[in-house]
């Protein structure tokens, strides 16, 4: 999903100089890849401002300070990472595809990028703890409404729902902790069709 995170990013406008004037979702979304590259400890301002090619005004014509500027990054982590998803995957009809849809792209975006990773290595930050538990109980609840339009009771459709994120993460832990025990690209879709089909099988 790095890679939705660039596409949903308005371009910057221009200053009269014809320099591009940075918006703080700018500033958000370069927090996030630095994150991802180097966890919390990777958001400074300064190396921030040297890769954009700003200054740090620009930070604080933006910010109050470093933690607000955490903030706005975790969450348009959420916006790019679940709501964006999610948004994606409604335009598919059928349930059952927009299932496999939806963890297709979670996984393979989480493979790719180590974003997600990070966050749950550090978990323990107040700051990173509020944001997880925002997104996965938002993923949960998502999830669990697909499984109850494919009929599953209110209570069961929860229960599977907590359970298919619960596979997710696992996936993206062992993606990038151990991939070698994971399917190859060649063997993923029966893979994941299989783990689905489990997940939506009716007892």
């Amino acid at each position: 999903m790095a890679q939705r995170q660039q596409r949903k990013a308005a371009p910057a406008a221009r200053k009269p100089g014809g320099k591009a004037r940075l918006s703080a979702r700018d500033w958000a979304d370069a927090a996030l890849v630095a994150i991802g590259e180097g966890g919390l400890a990777a958001v400074a301002v300064e190396p921030l401002a040297a890769r954009l090619g700003a200054t740090k005004g620009s930070f604080y014509w933006h910010f109050a300070n470093r933690e607000a500027l955490i903030e706005a990054a975790l969450d348009r982590w959420a916006e790019v990472h679940t709501e964006g998803t999610i948004e994606e995957v409604e335009a598919e009809p059928d349930v059952r595809r927009r299932i496999r849809l939806l963890f297709a792209e979670a996984i393979s975006s989480a493979s790719a990028d180590p974003l997600e990773v990070t966050l749950l290595a550090t978990a323990s930050h107040p700051q990173v703890a509020a944001a997880l538990r925002r997104v996965t109980e938002r993923r949960v609840a998502y999830v669990a409404e697909l499984f109850a339009a494919l009929g599953f009771p209110a209570a069961e459709a929860r229960r599977r729902g907590l359970l298919a994120v619960t596979v997710y993460l696992g996936h993206a832990q062992l993606g990038h902790a151990a991939p070698s025990v994971l399917p190859g690209e060649d063997e993923f879709g029966a893979y994941l069709d299989e783990a689905l089909d489990v997940l939506m099988a009716r007892p």
